[in-house]
């Protein structure tokens, strides 16, 4: 299965989402922001993976942000 491609802008928008709603130095935000920045696979690979380990509710309501 190909993983779904996400821009850097849309990358940046989802770690303010994370940093509002998991605090702006939860590492999830930080791996978000720095991949939003660097654009770099492994920077983008990490970020992936830890925004996919965050609590469901956790990811739902940064999604959710992005949608309004």
């Amino acid at each position: 299965m190909d993983e779904t491609k996400i821009d850097r802008e849309a990358m940046g928008r989802l770690a303010k989402a994370v940093a509002f709603i998991c605090g702006p130095e939860h590492a999830t935000a930080v791996a978000l922001k720095a991949a939003a920045e660097s654009g770099i696979e492994r920077d983008i690979k990490a970020a992936r993976a830890l925004f996919l380990k965050l609590k469901p509710g956790d990811r739902r309501a940064a999604l959710t942000m992005l949608d309004t």
